[in-house]
């Protein structure tokens, strides 16, 4: 990283995870690298500390690596060529308003992404509900935290994936981390990890692979992939069998324990460790690190959430959590590691399926008719709540039609992807705005290339929800229009001269009006306020002329919990087995998961060459023992068969993963595809497909 003065720089923040790192940005000239890094410690979540991925995230902005100018598919070629931006537009009104003659509204989907600034996710739901008049919109975040977003609704009345700032995790007296490898993921979030230990807090990490991350615990508990439930209701049955459950706290600040117990009274140790693998001494040890613990927190991440039971794991450990009075007080409580860089925001404001901006349920009337105020409509012109993203995804070529697409890329990332690839191909029309041109753009009919995170303003909200400010630093290439000047010109062209504007200030202004009142209220916080003061909590509400500013909401339940009657619940869970389980034809476990050099599918990150090097492709990790009985080296191709598909990488043999189960990383296309092979079964709450959970077979290749 750079060590020159920052006096040029520009402050702003890194375009990948939800930790969103500060970072300083100054312009370059140079082609290659359009934009250098320069330290920014005085941002309080990474402290100037960046992983490689932020490290070398201007590389992206280069124009040798993306899209400079619209493209449209040739009709007597089939190759997608250069095109003004006036046909371009042109091309994609055409084909969304004749699907729309032809087939209805709902003919015509939208999906969007878990990367989209506030703004335009605010602008994206807003275009699709009143120019389209269509239910059919998801987006990608339904892949990410989607499980614990429900079982916060269910247990607290409220989902932020944080209650708390990360500042207080080290400062806490036990962390279960469940299903997370931050030191990959989230490298700059480990040293609240290292900082706990250095205070004399305690670590349990729960994986089924030793990860780097696994290596800082004290205690690591690997049970079998798609146990996690089964073994947070051992823990709590040994919390009510050893005498730990905190009754003052339960009885003041529940609802719903006893029948909470009773479901987890039938997971006695031994059931349990039969069920997980995990020896009933490190469920012991478990248990008694935790709940001797003055103070405790519980943090979950995809490992837990994308499963087919996502909802009710997480529900088991905020049982936990509860039954021990470890939440709703200072340094405790239960929160969820949000991996997309605006997951949080993206869900808040409209692109998902079923709800509207500040977090409002799309079929609750008093909702309808505060955003249709702010919008100028009549709440019975807003459709009702539609597909989600995996159905929205499996209905293309069906009852769905056209496709708009803005920051996704399904047929890398979505699951049983070569099903996703060719529901895309089915398509009537499909027109994909990204900065790159990545395998869903190939297929499109229309291609829009737009700005990147360094050439324009907008607010994401991180995991502890903390809404902040990227500044434009860069001035765009001449081809490349903003999400928001796409958006415009569309609805322009399709009967909307007005309501779309493109200054993200002014929409910002908009969302907040239409957040206020609502769960995630946005209605105190501006642009200001965020450069002010690093970021601002939600819920922020205006307080009104004349009275102070709110000051924002980083310690969440402290007094009450987000139900009517200020009380959490209890909501009781059993375990049942994985969609699909393994049996003589597929006897191995397939969990998927990321690198550190990579991020996502990989879109925007395999176009780094510094990150390539690091990690150039994809890789099945198997153990030692399942190794010899295949008969393979380490190096060597292993074909990983599901009921879906086949996918071929190279073996990496380590005693760190369960002889029974095999990981493979989702990043590449191709031919070492992980999501070839992955289930789509669905939470049924969530909705959520599990990615973390599926049977295979291993073949020479």
């Amino acid at each position: 990283m750079s060590e020159v003065t920052t006096a040029a720089a520009v402050p702003t923040h890194c375009p990948y995870c939800a930790l969103q790192c500060g970072m300083n940005l100054r312009p370059a000239a140079s082609e290659e690298l359009p934009a250098e890094v320069v330290d920014r410690t005085d941002f309080p979540v990474n402290r100037g500390a960046l992983c490689g991925k932020g490290r070398t995230a201007p590389a992206v902005l280069s124009s040798r690596v993306r899209l400079t100018e619209p493209l449209v598919r040739c009709p007597d070629t089939g190759a997608l060529k250069p095109a003004t931006w006036e046909e371009a537009l042109s091309a994609v009104a055409e084909g969304l308003h004749r699907t729309r003659a032809d087939h209805g509204s709902d003919a015509v989907g939208v999906f969007g992404g878990g990367g989209l600034t506030n703004e335009k996710a605010y602008t994206l739901g807003k275009f699709a509900r009143l120019v389209l008049g269509t239910s059919q919109i998801d987006y990608n975040g339904r892949f990410c935290m989607s499980s614990a977003a429900a079982a916060h609704q269910r247990a607290f009345g409220l989902d932020r994936g944080l209650p708390f700032p990360l500042e207080d995790i080290p400062k806490t007296g036990c962390v279960i981390l469940v299903g997370s490898n931050l030191a990959e993921t989230m490298p700059p979030a480990l040293r609240y990890l290292t900082e706990l230990k250095e205070n004399g807090g305690r670590l349990i990490v729960v994986d089924p692979r030793r990860t780097r991350t696994a290596e800082q615990a004290d205690l690591h508990l690997a049970p079998r992939p798609g146990t996690d439930l089964a073994l947070a209701l051992g823990m709590l049955h040994l919390v009510v069998a050893e005498g730990r459950v905190d009754e003052e706290f339960v009885a003041a600040r529940t609802e719903g324990w006893e029948a909470a117990r009773a479901g987890a009274m039938s997971h006695w140790p031994e059931h349990v460790e039969r069920i997980t693998g995990v020896p009933v001494p490190r469920l012991r040890e478990a248990v008694r690190m935790f709940a001797e613990a003055e103070t405790g927190m519980v943090l979950t991440a995809r490992g837990p959430e994308q499963q087919s039971k996502g909802t009710d794991t997480v529900g088991a450990w905020i049982n936990l959590c509860l039954a021990t009075g470890k939440a709703g007080r200072p340094l405790s409580g239960y929160g969820c590691l949000t991996g997309q860089g605006n997951g949080q925001g993206g869900r808040e404001h409209g692109q998902k399926a079923d709800q509207l901006p500040g977090y409002r349920k799309l079929d609750d009337p008093a909702a309808r008719a505060h955003v249709a105020g702010v919008w100028g409509v009549d709440p019975d012109v807003l459709p009702g709540p539609g597909r989600s993203a995996y159905e929205l995804l499996d209905a293309l070529g069906g009852e769905v039609k056209a496709l708009l697409l803005m920051g996704s890329n399904p047929v890398v990332s979505a699951p049983r992807a070569a099903h996703v690839e060719e529901r895309i191909r089915s398509l009537d029309f499909l027109a994909v705005a990204d900065v790159v041109l990545s395998e869903t753009a190939e297929l499109a009919d229309v291609v829009l290339p737009v700005t990147q995170w360094a050439e324009e303003t907008g607010t994401t909200t991180n995991l502890e929800g903390r809404v902040l400010l990227r500044r434009r630093a860069l001035t765009p290439p001449p081809g490349v229009r903003s999400d928001l000047e796409v958006l415009h010109g569309l609805a322009a062209l399709l009967g909307w001269e007005k309501g779309f504007p493109t200054d993200p200030e002014e929409v910002f202004g908009e969302l907040r009006r239409a957040s206020a009142g609502g769960p995630a209220d946005y209605s105190g916080i501006s642009y200001r306020r965020i450069e002010d003061e690093q970021g601002v909590f939600w819920p922020c509400p205006e307080t009104g002329s004349g009275e102070p500013d709110h000051a924002g909401t980083p310690r969440l339940f402290l007094d009450r919990f987000a139900t009517p009657d200020g009380r959490a619940r209890f909501v009781p869970v059993v375990h049942r087995a994985a969609a699909e389980e393994t049996d003589a034809e597929y006897p191995v476990v397939l969990t998927t998961g990321r690198v550190v050099s990579q991020y996502q599918s990989g879109a925007q990150t395999r176009r780094v060459a510094e990150l390539n090097a690091a990690a150039p492709g994809s890789f099945v990790e198997l153990h030692p023992r399942l190794a010899e009985r295949l008969g393979v080296d380490d190096g060597q191709p292993v074909a990983v068969v599901s009921r879906r598909g086949r996918a071929v990488a190279p073996a990496r043999i380590t005693t760190a993963i369960r002889p029974d189960t095999v990981f493979m990383p989702f990043h590449w296309p191709g031919e070492g595809r992980a999501n070839t092979l992955t289930n789509p079964a669905l939470d049924p709450v969530s909705r959520m497909p599990e990615f973390k959970v599926c049977a295979v077979r291993l073949e020479r290749a």
